[in-house]
Order: C-alpha cells, then sequence, then structure tokens
C-alpha cells in the first residue's frame, strides 16, 4: 500500500541533524527522496554513514556541486522534483548556483526547504552552532534542570528534530498544499530557533499568566513539584510521577501510601521541598520492580524511567511494535504517527533505479546517476 505522501519527489542534500530527519520522516510515509551526498562523505567525527538510521529508505547519490556537470545533474533532477531540502549556511547554495533564484527559475512550482540554526536573515545568521547554542537563547535551555546547577543540555531533541527536523517538514508540506493550488513554489526558512520557540509557546503563555518563574525548578513542570519528577529507587534506577489532576494526585497518594496531612494542600509549594523528600525516602525503600503494582495502577501516573536498551521490551512498547529490533541485534524506531488508510513503512535500504524510475527525469539524466552509485 502507497503511503499518504506517494507520489512526493524531494531532493535531499547531505547535512546533519534536522534535514536527515525530514527527509526520512517524508519517505517513511511515502515520499520519494533522493539524497544528494558529499563525495568522500561528512566531514565530521559524527556521522556513522550508511549505518545512520535517519539516512534508510531512500537512495544517495554523491555528487560534487562544485563540479559544473554534477551541478546540472542536480539541476535536472530539481526540474522533476516538488521540494528540495538543505542544510547549508546561508549563502552556501547560492555561492553553487544552486540557491533559490536559480532553482525556481527552472522549477518555479518546487519548495526550497532551509534548515539553520538562527535562519536565513537577523545577526546570528551567519554564525556556526549546534542545539545548545540555538535553544540556549529561546528561554528553553534556562527552564531546565536543577537551580542549583548549570541547565543540562536535553540532548539534542529540542533544537535539531523538535524544533528543526519536524518544523521543516510541517513547512515543506505546507507550502507544497500551496504549490498545488496555485503552481506557485516557494522558500521555507525553518530556524531552529525558531522551531523551539514555538515548542515553548505554553511557557510563555505561564509566564505572561504570572505562574511561571524565571527561577529554574521552581515550577509545576521543571522538577519543583513533588508530583512531577523522578525518584531514585533501591536498585539504583528512577521511577516518573506525573500526577497533576487532582484525581491522578489522590491515587497517586493512596498507591504510595501518602496519608499525612503534609500532603492534602498539592499546590502549596511551601510544602513542595517536605512533601518530594519523603516521597523520595519512600520510592528508596523498593527497587523498581517492587513498583511494579503501584505502576499498574493507571491513574496512579507512575512510569519506569527505561533505557534505550530496555524500552523495546516494555509491554506497550512492544505491543505497538514501536522499536524494531535487526537480526544484529541494533535497534531502529517505527515510523510516526500512525495513518488509518495510508500506514507508513520504514524501508531499510534505498534503490537508486526503483528511485529514478519514478521520476519523469531524462534517460540521460538517469543513467548518469546511476552510474555515480
Amino acid at each position: 500500500m502507497a503511503g499518504a505522501l506517494a507520489g512526493l519527489r524531494v531532493v535531499e542534500f547531505d547535512a546533519i541533524g534536522p534535514a536527515p530527519f525530514c527527509g526520512k520522516l517524508l519517505s517513511d510515509h511515502g515520499a520519494s527522496v533522493l539524497r544528494i551526498g558529499r563525495p568522500g562523505g561528512q566531514p565530521n567525527g559524527v556521522s556513522v554513514g550508511d549505518a545512520d538510521p535517519l539516512l534508510h529508505g531512500r537512495p544517495t547519490v554523491p555528487l560534487d556541486l562544485k563540479d559544473n556537470a554534477d551541478r546540472q545533474l542536480v539541476l535536472s533532477l530539481l526540474q522533476a522534483a516538488d521540494a528540495l531540502i538543505e542544510g547549508s549556511r546561508p549563502g552556501v547554495m547560492e555561492r553553487l548556483g544552486l540557491g533559490p533564484e536559480a532553482v525556481l527559475a527552472v522549477n518555479p512550482r518546487l519548495v526550497y526547504g532551509r534548515i539553520t540554526g538562527y535562519g536565513q536573515t537577523g545577526p546570528l545568521a551567519q554564525h556556526p552552532g549546534h542545539d545548545i547554542n540555538y535553544i540556549a537563547l529561546t528561554g528553553a535551555l534556562h527552564a531546565i534542570g536543577r537551580a542549583a546547577d548549570p541547565p543540562p543540555p536535553p540532548l539534542n531533541l529540542l533544537g535539531d528534530y523538535g524544533g528543526g527536523g519536524m518544523l521543516l517538514a510541517f513547512g515543506l508540506l505546507a507550502a507544497h498544499l500551496n504549490a498545488l493550488r496555485t503552481g506557485q513554489g516557494q522558500v521555507v526558512d525553518a530556524a531552529m530557533v525558531d522551531g523551539t520557540l514555538q515548542l515553548m509557546s505554553p511557557v510563555y503563555g505561564w509566564t505572561n499568566a504570572g505562574i511561571w518563574s524565571a527561577t529554574r525548578e521552581s515550577n509545576f513542570l521543571d522538577g519543583s513539584a513533588p508530583f512531577y519528577g523522578t525518584y531514585r529507587t533501591a536498585d539504583g534506577r528512577f521511577l516518573a510521577v506525573g500526577a497533576i489532576e487532582a484525581r491522578f494526585y489522590a491515587t497517586f497518594r493512596q498507591v504510595l501510601g501518602l496519608t499525612d496531612a503534609l500532603f492534602d494542600a498539592q499546590m502549596d509549594k511551601a510544602r513542595w521541598p517536605a512533601m518530594r523528600g519523603r516521597i523520595a525516602a519512600i520510592v528508596a525503600s523498593r527497587t523498581l520492580e517492587g513498583w511494579r503494582d503501584a505502576i499498574a495502577v493507571p491513574d496512579a501516573c507512575l512510569s519506569p524511567v527505561l533505557s534505550c536498551e530496555d524500552a523495546p521490551d516494555h509491554p506497550h512498547i512492544a505491543a505497538r511494535a514501536a522499536v524494531d529490533r535487526e537480526p544484529d541485534g541494533s535497534l531502529r524506531t517505527a515510523p510516526a504517527p500512525r495513518l488509518s488508510a495510508t500506514p507508513a513503512v520504514a524501508l531499510r535500504d534505498g534503490d537508486l533505479a526503483h528511485t529514478l524510475a519514478g521520476w519523469p527525469v531524462t534517460a540521460d539524466c538517469r543513467d548518469a546517476l546511476m552510474g555515480r552509485t
């Protein structure tokens, strides 16, 4: 069965982080994505090459964008494409002769997707950086962690993926829908700073309402509230608690035996330190396995904190087949979200000949591209 994005043709230029993540999201739902790789691969120490799960499902053709013949091959592909993904610093693609002006001249309906940290304009547009730099400007990094410690890096999930790759995928599809109606392509300027700010919208709203403090670890979602956080168990593992609403908090109290009047005023911040200390002592009295029955009570909002190695074996994750174990033991997350009529398919390998068969390019172009593999 074809995916929801079957028929969408995308050229993805080699990059790291949010660009290939966007390509994966589109490919998982049926888009025909062809990657343009750099001869010799990525010049960094992080890339894991073809073993990277972000690169599965779409073929890669190594082309030298500084070579005129290779650049003409790319333009031939872009004439047949619906969208483009690139993650270079502003101005790089223009200097290669593959900027929006040049590309939209040969294909006016194409959606030109650009993902950067700071965006195409602004004082920092030309500055290099990584996830931690981008989210540092948005208020997100400042809000995370313990009050007495420096803010910890939240992996690279906020900027690269949530505020980056997903934002670009949304922008590409929104612009593509518009192009289908109007025949007019456009440039999508997706900045990880902008995307992270979108993710921070609720916190900005709570700040406006006076219910969110700029002091770290003093708010109900940042580790201050005793009913929303993590606790160490007797075996050095962790139990997560998310009992915010009154009925969930009541059940949480019941399963942990929190009958003391100390816990009666849930939202009294003055009591939170003492409440947290008491809960920590109780949770530490058992192993994580010892809390199995409490975790099984739905309204208690308790969950085991699992590692990447343990998560695939959790009954819920396993029942939804949300993580695949490959024959060699490696792990691979399944596509998401799940569509009822056009389910996504996690492709393992991208076959160039099969991909090009669905692209309206000339035989010469097809032969030249096939000759690069």
